[in-house]
């Protein structure tokens, strides 16, 4: 009878440590989300990229939008995210280059924050060089010419604060804050940037009319012999307008920026960069990977008028010894007018994306 009260007290004493451990571990169960997809784009056939290891929780998306907005990622405490992504640009900077925070500038325009989780090849930034989400969040903090920070101080200044380290536990199961789980958290809050209500959308739901004008440009688009825009950029099918692939669309002879050869080093891949959505393209200048261009007009003359040859150039600049395609005025104003159904409001407007 002794010997069985003293199992009894061990046993107890086993299951408290457990339950204690396991309080420790993960006080909080993180709510499940899902994304909010849009109607058209079921047509993909396959669901969005996300990771075993990340799946989409409230609190962690709660986090990540947080952080996005936090200017405690970089150095001195002045710059977020969003200086560099903001929502009413489609998350994108209407500045040629970034400016980081004592004052250098970038070489590349910050490229756009939508769907960003139909990526399917994974590889991000202008040059392929991040292979998820994840992945690119790693960088902007470390970069000397953007937030100049290092993760370890990153991790000590959340971990100093009163309210971060109780949102980590809730959302990671650990109040122990650290790079992975904050770039998760970003990753998370990015994936539920969908921008699917556009004009085009609409028309393609059957619940607008395109004007005349948008009508012919759309027909620009579509044609090999004018416009010649949809293999880079998608047809109806394609709810994304863009292949996520990377080209030399003919911007210059010789390249200072490589582009994906610059990653991977390899010759054939010099001056190909990551293709831009026409989605939010009205909200998105200056255009190209250096933001050459100020307008849509300049980008659509590029096409007409001003290809240059280069040993890289991609084979669907098939006009390049004519220097283009070479629309006449009223194509040109056509296909801006096509171009500018792309605009959603409601995503550069949306509540759930602004601090």
């Amino acid at each position: 009878m002794k010997k069985l009260g003293v199992y009894l007290c061990v046993f107890i004493f086993v299951m408290v440590l457990t339950s204690c451990s396991d309080d420790d571990k993960n006080g909080y169960t993180p709510t499940p989300a899902s994304l909010e997809i849009p109607e058209l784009f079921d047509q993909l056939l396959v669901p969005p990229v996300i990771p075993e290891d990340n799946p989409l929780t409230e609190e962690g998306i709660s986090l990540g939008k947080k952080l996005f907005f936090d200017p405690i990622l970089s150095l001195d405490g002045s710059q977020a995210c969003v200086d560099c992504h903001r929502p009413q640009n489609a998350f994108s900077d209407p500045r040629q280059f970034s400016i980081g925070i004592d004052g250098s500038s970038g070489f590349r325009n910050a490229m756009p924050l939508q769907n960003l989780a139909w990526n399917f090849n994974e590889k991000f930034n202008w040059d392929g060089s991040a292979s998820s989400l994840e992945e690119q969040h790693f960088i902007p903090v470390r970069s000397p010419i953007e937030m100049n920070n290092t993760w370890p101080n990153v991790e000590n200044s959340l971990q100093a604060t009163e309210e971060y380290p109780l949102l980590f536990e809730q959302a990671f199961g650990s109040s122990t804050i650290d790079s992975v789980n904050v770039t998760k958290a970003i990753a998370q809050f990015v994936r539920t940037l969908i921008s699917g209500n556009s004009k085009f959308d609409r028309f393609l739901l059957g619940e607008e009319e395109l004007t005349p004008s948008e009508e012919n440009g759309l027909a620009v688009f579509l044609d090999e012999a004018r416009g010649d825009c949809f293999h880079c950029h998608g047809l109806e099918t394609n709810p994304l307008w863009v292949d996520n692939a990377f080209h030399n669309n003919g911007l210059d002879e010789t390249f200072t920026d490589r582009g994906l050869g610059g990653f991977t080093g390899d010759p054939r891949e010099f001056g190909l960069f990551k293709s831009g959505s026409l989605r939010n393209i009205e909200y998105t200048a200056p255009y190209m990977h250096d933001g050459r261009f100020e307008t849509l007009e300049e980008v659509i003359e590029h096409y007409s008028t001003g290809l240059v040859y280069s040993e890289t150039i991609d084979p669907l600049m098939k006009k390049v010894a004519d220097g283009g395609v070479q629309l006449t005025e009223q194509e040109k104003i056509d296909l801006k007018a096509f171009l500018l159904t792309f605009s959603d409001p409601s995503f550069i407007n949306n509540p759930d994306f602004r601090e």
